[in-house]
């Protein structure tokens, strides 16, 4: 069972324990309000992609076209999270220039790894202001540390600066901003940054600071990039030619600074919290049938919400 906390076995859980639950995209406590103790004869092995559960045949499980009993299961898939990411620390993400700032930027310069984002350049001014951006957004502190990092064109370390913020969290939320790959040849047009017109123009900034510079000849930005898709969308949001160019080489596109007037933006409202559930396929259903000593098995009742998680698996009492 995944309590807040931890993980207990189902005959510890108590009255008043917090249990873990999805509600929806995210994740969710619930308090166990009356705990039953039943034997049974049987029980069923449910295999899944992540591990196998052992419940009752008539235990319900949740899925893409309702609650099933754990007994027919099998074929279909059912709704999970992973246990492990249930107790870090959850953000609280303020959509506005900042938030898009740090998303273009990250797109353009950063790094996503495991357990963290980070941001090596070469200008001072540009990481402090990524990792203030970063803290508005997020409420995240990042530090600018001097570092060293190799040239391959000069043949030496050269001085630089880092932002470095361990979170598994924002990792993972820059992923699904991007597509769920981060790689910068990889990683799709975050949508996300079409919230308005003012995170739209952060990221535009944040993207220039890394990947891009000012024209000398007109009022533009000009974004580069090798990643052809990603540019060939944002030409779309902003109403602008673009013509990769060939061989695979970096593409620009210019992106001018009256853009907003020829009003083609249109805001769209994407999610910018973290998708916490995603589904496990069922690969096989066993019955099990006990010999001398029944199985034990517990029941609950919860409030405010009815289901719970055994292993990541979303599940909830007959009805």
């Amino acid at each position: 069972m995944n309590v807040v906390g931890g993980r207990e076995r189902a005959r510890d859980v108590r009255v008043g324990c917090r249990l873990w639950t999805l509600q929806g995209e995210q994740s969710a406590q619930t308090t166990v309000t009356e705990v039953s103790v039943v034997k049974a004869r049987e029980v069923v092995d449910v295999v899944t992609d992540h591990l196998t559960v052992t419940v009752a045949p008539d235990q319900m499980l949740g899925t893409p076209d309702g609650w099933v009993h754990a007994r027919d299961a099998a074929g279909t898939v059912v709704a999970w999270t992973h246990a492990r990411k249930l107790c870090r620390e959850r953000l609280l993400i303020r959509p506005g220039y900042d938030f898009g700032y740090m998303i273009g930027a990250t797109c353009s310069d950063g790094t996503v790894g495991t357990n963290y984002v980070s941001l090596v350049v070469n200008d001072q001014a540009f990481a402090t202001r990524y990792a203030k951006s970063m803290g508005r957004a997020t409420g995240l502190l990042g530090r600018v540390e001097p570092v060293t990092r190799p040239s391959g064109y000069l043949q030496r370390q050269l001085p630089g600066y880092r932002v470095r913020v361990v979170s598994s969290y924002l990792a993972d939320l820059m992923r699904q901003y991007v597509g769920g790959d981060a790689h910068h040849m990889r990683q799709r047009f975050p949508r996300v940054v079409l919230h308005d017109k003012e995170t739209f123009e952060g990221f535009l900034d944040g993207y220039m600071d890394g990947d891009g510079y000012r024209s000398k000849n007109w009022p533009a930005r000009l974004l580069v990039s090798a990643n052809v898709p990603f540019l060939a969308e944002l030409a779309e949001v902003v109403g602008a030619r673009f013509t990769p160019r060939a061989n695979g080489a970096a593409s620009r596109l210019a992106v001018a600074d009256s853009w907003p007037v020829r009003k083609i933006f249109r805001p769209e409202r994407h999610t910018v919290e973290l998708r916490e559930s995603s589904w496990a396929q069922v690969h096989e259903v066993r019955r099990r049938t006990a010999g001398d000593k029944p199985f034990t098995l517990y029941a609950f009742r919860l409030d405010p919400h009815p289901s719970f998680l055994v292993n990541g698996h979303v599940a909830r009492q007959p009805w």
